[in-house]
């Protein structure tokens, strides 16, 4: 688990980058958890990820996030947009 925490980080290091940059950047740490790029498949992650990006003003996020939804629990839902939120307020 903590290489992946790690990797993560390293992704969100290099999303200090100007806004669409780092829009694009987010977008693409949620492809990765929702296709397992480098990582096992977590759709939790991957939401959080392409919501952090529709926020930063990333169009392509919003409409994956909301394909990925469709294929979410309620519950799995509530925690990534949670995870979002405290990701949002950490940085």
């Amino acid at each position: 688990m903590a290489r992946f925490e790690m990797h993560e980080t390293e992704l969100a290091g290099a999303a200090q980058m100007g806004g669409a940059d780092r829009a694009e950047t987010f977008c693409d740490m949620g492809l990765m958890y929702a296709t397992g790029r480098g990582c096992p498949v977590d759709l939790v992650a991957a939401h959080k990820w392409l919501n952090i990006a529709a926020i930063k003003g990333s169009d392509r996020a919003a409409e994956l996030r909301a394909d990925l939804s469709h294929q979410m629990s309620k519950t799995e839902i509530a925690l990534a947009l949670r995870a979002a939120r405290d990701w949002m307020t950490m940085h």
